[in-house]
């Protein structure tokens, strides 16, 4: 018993840390070739958009993976049997809960809550006057007119150091976007999630909402 509550003790937020949305896992999955661990919902939308690679290190994902990936039960159960400080407030919260604690923390709130920086979308045109790819404004400096790659080079060119809670543009963009999702760290999250062109990859029919 006493083993089992040291053993609990060991784990931190960052043991239970999503690479793709930047949080704390919300249904854990593992792949099988890299044994990378992801929310379900990060893990099927970044495959939407990557194809059959793993979105952290681009390692080879089964078909059967791509639809049904496997769930990572061994960290559901330590995000239940463990708890952790709560980043902004320090009250100490199961895991499992964490998610639902930022949602009424005040002081998280108030660090990472909406940002008043909300992205300016343009929709380019091309030659022919059809719609193209979709520019983007940098949430961090403000200049705008970025395609995905530009603003992804801009940002590890200039800000790739500046730690500001931000809405992703790109993010806001996708059909599944949620508006109000704050990004802790942008640069970071550009090159783990917005690599690829979601327009390139995505296969036109309806998915699940997971």
């Amino acid at each position: 018993m006493a083993e089992g509550a040291a053993a609990a003790a060991c784990f931190s937020e960052d043991d239970f840390y999503c690479p793709v949305c930047q949080e704390v896992f919300k249904t854990p999955v593992r792949t099988a070739n890299c044994q990378h661990v992801f929310c379900r919902k990060c893990f099927l939308t970044a495959i939407r958009e990557s194809g059959t690679h793993c979105p952290l290190c681009r390692g080879s994902v089964t078909k059967k993976e791509r639809t049904y990936p496997k769930r990572a039960l061994d960290v559901e159960n330590s995000m239940k049997k463990a708890s952790g400080g709560c980043r902004c407030c320090e009250k100490q919260v199961r895991f499992s809960w964490m998610r639902q604690h930022y949602k009424t923390c005040k002081k998280y709130q108030d660090e990472y809550g909406v940002s008043s920086i909300i992205p300016n979308l343009q929709i380019s045109q091309d030659s022919t006057g059809n719609s193209g790819h979709p520019t983007f404004k940098c949430p961090l400096c403000q200049e705008a007119n970025f395609t995905r790659q530009r603003l992804l080079d801009h940002c590890n060119n200039r800000h790739l150091y500046q730690i500001v809670p931000v809405i992703c543009p790109i993010c806001v963009s996708l059909p599944w976007a949620d508006t109000n999702q704050v990004t802790r760290n942008l640069v970071s999250h550009l090159n783990l999630r917005h690599r690829f062109d979601y327009g390139e990859f995505v296969v036109s029919f309806f998915f699940f909402d997971v």
